[in-house]
């Protein structure tokens, strides 16, 4: 029974074909070109945004994990999100549908739910995207959720992925490793992320349960440590000084207003971006009792643990 890994070339879709080839099974990836070097299971090249490739790459599927998406990092506005976010989705969807596939699992997001006031997201709390990326997977969901077929739909809403291979967490590493890091606010933010590891292990329990068709998850992991505890556990794991200099949020969130009206009117990247100041002041906890719940989801990974192997891939790649 055959499985298909659209985003096969990204961090997370690569780890899952490789957990998925260690288990034995017939694997897919769908890349949207050949990789250079020998890949670990059967390659199909093409773009979620073409149909005839969408229904190319689900041929003889049984279960579908959908993980292509576009990203913030990929300098795409609104509309190439929405292309590659819902309307490829849409695409991969009915492909499989129309081939007959058993499960279609779907990679979402936590950004659906927006900035968290008060307790801990769950699964139904309400949608409230904040950028065109959280924006175009939010719509993704919508459409998925209208859908009426025979095919299992599994949802589920990660939190931010870091571990051993992923380099969104280098300059956060290298600012702390240098001394330079300071706090923009108080720190006391939660900012809930998921070990690649337990999240894979989260993954395959949506592509393999009975008991998951039909529902929608939040993984994450075990807890959401204020960003002062992520700092000065990144500087224990880095043998560095924990940072203690915090500065007003006030200052940096008028000078990226109005870096973000001038560059680019002069042709310039601004320096600065309000939606950065995020990471400094929106709270993200999710609850992820629901899957513990049903899934029997069980992330093991604590924060200092996981830290520590990041730090460790980063020394081994000679990026810190």
């Amino acid at each position: 029974m055959a499985v298909l890994v659209t985003g096969a070339g990204g961090f997370t879709g690569g780890h899952l074909v490789a957990r998925l080839v260690r288990e034995g099974e017939s694997v897919r990836a769908m890349l949207r070109r050949a990789p250079a070097a020998r890949f670990m299971s059967e390659i199909t090249t093409g773009d979620v945004r073409d149909p005839a490739a969408c229904a190319r790459a689900v041929e003889g599927i049984d279960t579908v994990y959908h993980l292509a998406a576009s990203y913030r990092d990929t300098g795409f506005g609104e509309a190439d999100h929405m292309a590659a976010n819902l309307h490829g989705t849409e695409h991969m969807y009915a492909a499989a549908r129309n081939a007959g596939v058993r499960r279609f699992v779907y990679c979402s997001t936590v950004g659906v739910h927006g900035e968290i006031h008060g307790a801990a997201a769950a699964e139904d709390s309400p949608f409230a995207p904040t950028d065109p990326y959280q924006a175009s997977k939010c719509a993704a969901e919508e459409y998925l959720q209208r859908q009426s077929s025979s095919m299992e739909l599994v949802i589920f809403r990660p939190s931010g992925i870091y571990g051993p291979g992923d380099r969104r967490l280098l300059k956060f590493f290298r600012l702390i490793a240098r001394g330079r890091f300071f706090m923009i606010g108080d720190g006391t933010p939660r900012y809930h992320l998921t070990y690649i590891d337990d999240l894979i292990e989260g993954i395959l329990l949506c592509g393999r349960l009975p008991q998951a068709a039909g529902e929608v998850f939040i993984l994450a992991g075990p807890h959401a440590p204020t960003l002062n505890e992520w700092a000065a556990t990144v500087a224990d794991v880095l043998g560095a000084a924990a940072p203690r200099l915090h500065l007003p949020v006030w200052p940096f969130m008028a000078a990226a207003s109005v870096a973000e009206r001038l560059c680019p009117l002069l042709g310039l990247t601004p320096p600065i971006f309000k939606r950065r100041m995020d990471f400094f002041t929106k709270n993200r906890e999710f609850s992820i009792a629901k899957a513990r719940t049903i899934l029997g989801f069980a992330p093991s990974v604590q924060v200092h643990a996981g830290m520590e192997r990041t730090a460790q891939w980063y020394r081994e790649a000679r990026l810190l």
